[in-house]
């Protein structure tokens, strides 16, 4: 029996260092959001930064591990193999709720998670141990609730204030240096930069060393009793000396802050956030620990009063953690998803947005256009156009895909707020997430920023609203997963354990190769979109019209047989290729004003055409598309099949529109347009065989032949594939015009 609890310890410390890399992928946002988001400095430099900043931090972890051990329930009131099994339901399932997470991209707090799958956990064992015991009435002296509630209301309020002194903040700096900023430093730089450097020195003292183990308590008793004056001094000397730098050196004095702003956040975050990843498995190993130092312990009778004192943490532990923290950052694709998000969410400029809009988003953003009317009727017209020139931002000659998602003014707002109220909550003992802190301080920077815009206000609410509903959904998730493990555990033994440890690896390996599909489809996507030039988008655009012609060629044909062999597995491969093809086909389609932008003046009637060949093309999908759900939906339904006389007329109609298909690609393909007459006369035939099977299958209905279902298929199929015949002609036309205005024009 010993060895299988050593067997969990060991697999504690394996989850630990697969939480360790999705934590860590969904917590970078946190502190690398701003500087990459204005490209402070080159990636490397960036991530260089803030992998030191994580090291560094990490070394500071140790006081922070006690919620992990007594935080949310009494250990001494679960015997040892219980302990164990709370221990590895939540490491379990924080494993498995991050890598969702970040997959899709959305930022959530690891501080919550771990607190609700501690609590989930407990709460199952606790039940177990009510159902097995009579003489146990109350779940209440198993559970700390206080901190369950303090963690929730945390939320809510951490959520309100960020977002609305991020607002504020922004809103009056954006005044005082405008986005023509440059201008303005040499006056104001220094006094902000003292500012935000002041927050920082506060935010380093008081969030980052109060928990270090090797500082003595006499030296963090000092930082705490002379906070005031250590304010005073740092905002006196630091905005002398910035300014000292700036004449001396024309130092950059918003670089330097969004720099050191992302050094103190990794540092932060490493210090209070790596108890999410690696606390419970230094906890398990010191309950394995106490109860091997015990004389002929029984697992099952050993209750764990031992957790209850205070234990110190390895430093080797810590650096270990450090340092695999630190390599994710390099080379997680996950967290650049994450960072991704709130960029999305927070940049200056328009573009492809992620999100559909609600209802709610669409209220806020009608109600705050409301607000707004009303607010300029009642202010002086000189004093809004005053305000208004300050909120003008510098016009781009063209759209740049590296140009920074917002600038350094925003970026420093960012860090310095998020420092500040981070270390005020802290000071104040007051339960934050430092992922909602930063997000929402971000988010309300982006409102006063102007970056959500008529065009684009209500998908970024909507993202929002998303985000936050996803960290209210951790904490149930979270609960709900880790009750549901510690059920498995405690009756499936070492099955349950053994088969749920090879689940985790094959969802983590099925979900990595899903995300790097996706950012290679994205990538692929934006490439696409941005070395189009006025030269090459004739030549690129017959490529990928004849690359898409010959799938949704090759798509008839497996549908056909697919709705034949009833095979639905084909079908919904047919369907997942026929998406990531129209995906790609609509991000042109979204991004056709950077295409336009980037085509010289004279090339209007290049961009009609273009345009043209996008919509026929998207239009031929859809119809492919329209004939292939209904059959999957009709298949998995176990309707009735086609009978062989409809299979035979849908093979002809393959057979003549594959024909018709090919020969408009070798027409493309071989710049040769004189074949329009036969391609048109091949549409004609199809149009007719459409037309004389459609009165077929009326005959089959009247005659009772054809069921309802069947029949409603059958037609559907029939109108689609007409429709699809139709575009395909529409595209060629307009491709040839395209080619032909092209060669003219070069």
């Amino acid at each position: 029996m010993e060895t299988f609890y050593l067997f969990i310890v060991i697999l504690l410390f394996i989850l630990a260092a697969s939480d360790l890399v999705v934590g860590v992928s969904n917590d970078a946002v946190n502190f690398l959001n701003s500087a990459i988001g204005s490209k402070v400095a080159p990636f490397k430099i960036i991530m260089l930064i803030a992998g030191l900043g994580v090291l560094v931090g990490s070394i500071f972890s140790s006081g922070m591990m006690e919620v992990a051990r007594k935080g949310i329930f009494n250990p001494g009131e679960f015997y040892f193999s219980e302990i164990m099994l709370i221990f590895l339901a939540v490491m379990v399932t924080d494993v498995l709720l991050l890598d969702a997470y970040n997959t899709i991209g959305l930022p959530t707090s690891t501080t919550v998670s771990l607190v609700f799958e501690l609590l989930g956990a407990a709460v199952g064992m606790a039940t177990i141990k009510i159902i097995m015991n009579d003489n146990i009435t109350s779940i209440s002296q198993f559970i700390n609730s206080s901190k369950a509630l303090a963690i929730i209301s945390g939320i809510l309020v951490s959520v309100v204030i960020a977002f609305t002194v991020g607002a504020v903040i922004q809103y009056f700096i954006r005044i005082v240096f405008s986005f023509n900023y440059k201008k303005r430093m040499k006056y104001f730089g220094s006094l902000w930069g003292g500012l935000s450097f002041t927050a920082l020195t506060y935010f380093i003292l008081i969030k980052g060393v109060k928990d270090a183990t090797f500082i003595s308590e006499a030296t963090i008793d000092y930082f705490q009793n002379h906070t005031a004056t250590i304010l005073v001094i740092s905002l006196i000397g630091w905005t002398l000396l910035l300014q000292l730098l700036h004449v001396l050196f024309n130092l950059n004095i918003l670089k330097v802050i969004v720099l050191v702003g992302t050094f103190s956040l990794a540092m932060a975050f490493a210090g209070n956030d790596l108890v999410n990843f690696v606390g419970v498995p230094l906890a398990g190993y010191s309950s394995w620990q106490i109860f091997n130092a015990s004389e002929g312990g029984v697992a099952n009778d050993f209750l764990m009063t031992g957790l209850s004192g205070k234990v110190s943490t390895p430093i080797l532990f810590l650096i270990g953690a450090g340092i695999i923290m630190v390599i994710t950052l390099f080379t997680s694709k996950k967290a650049k998803s994450v960072v991704k998000t709130s960029l999305d969410l927070s940049r200056q400029a328009d573009g492809d947005e992620r999100f559909k809009p609600s209802w709610l988003s669409k209220a806020l953003v009608r109600s705050s256009m409301n607000l707004n009317t009303n607010i300029r009727k009642i202010l002086p017209d000189s004093f809004v156009n005053a305000i208004g020139r300050q909120f003008e931002p510098i016009k781009q000659k063209e759209k740049d895909p590296d140009a920074p998602t917002f600038d350094l003014i925003r970026a420093s707002v960012n860090l310095t707020v998020a420092s500040i109220l981070i270390a005020l909550g802290t000071s104040l003992k007051l339960p934050l997430s430092t992922t909602y802190v930063t997000f929402m301080v971000a988010m309300g920077t982006s409102l006063s920023d102007k970056a959500w815009d008529r065009e684009s206000a209500v998908y970024r609410i909507s993202g929002v609203l998303a985000v936050i509903g996803g960290w209210f959904l951790t904490a149930f998730s979270a609960f709900t997963v880790a009750l549901i493990m510690i059920y498995l555990f405690y009756y499936g033994q070492v099955y349950a354990i053994v088969a749920m440890s090879a689940f985790v690896i094959y969802l983590i390996y099925k979900s990595h190769r899903y995300h790097n599909k996706s950012e290679e489809n994205a990538v692929e996507g934006t490439k696409e979109v941005y070395d189009l030039t006025d030269e090459n988008i004739g030549e690129k655009t017959v490529k990928t019209v004849i690359k898409n012609l010959r799938k949704i060629s090759t798509a008839i044909g497996n549908i056909i047989t697919g709705i034949e062999l009833e095979d639905r597995k084909q079908l919904k491969k047919i369907q997942r290729d026929l998406d990531a093809t129209t995906a790609k086909t609509k991000y042109l389609k979204d991004h056709i004003t950077v295409i336009v932008d980037k085509l010289k003046k004279d090339s209007t009637d290049t961009a009609y055409y273009f345009v043209q060949v996008l919509d026929y093309m998207r239009e031929m999908l859809h119809a492919i598309s329209y004939i292939n759900r209904p059959a999957i939906e009709h298949i998995e339904n176990n309707h009735k099949p086609f009978s062989e006389e409809q299979i035979a007329e849908l093979k002809k109609l393959q057979e003549v529109i594959v024909n018709f298909l090919n020969l408009i690609i070798l027409s493309i393909e071989g710049k040769d347009y004189s074949k329009q007459e036969d391609i048109q006369a091949i549409l004609n035939q199809y149009l007719h065989l459409i037309e004389r099977y459609n009165k077929n299958q009326i005959g089959r209905i009247k005659t009772a032949a054809s069921g309802t279902k069947n029949s409603i298929l059958f037609l559907n199929i029939l109108n689609e594939s007409k429709h699809m015949a139709l575009m395909g002609f529409n595209l060629y036309k307009s491709q040839r015009d395209f080619v032909v205005l092209n060669k003219k024009k070069n």
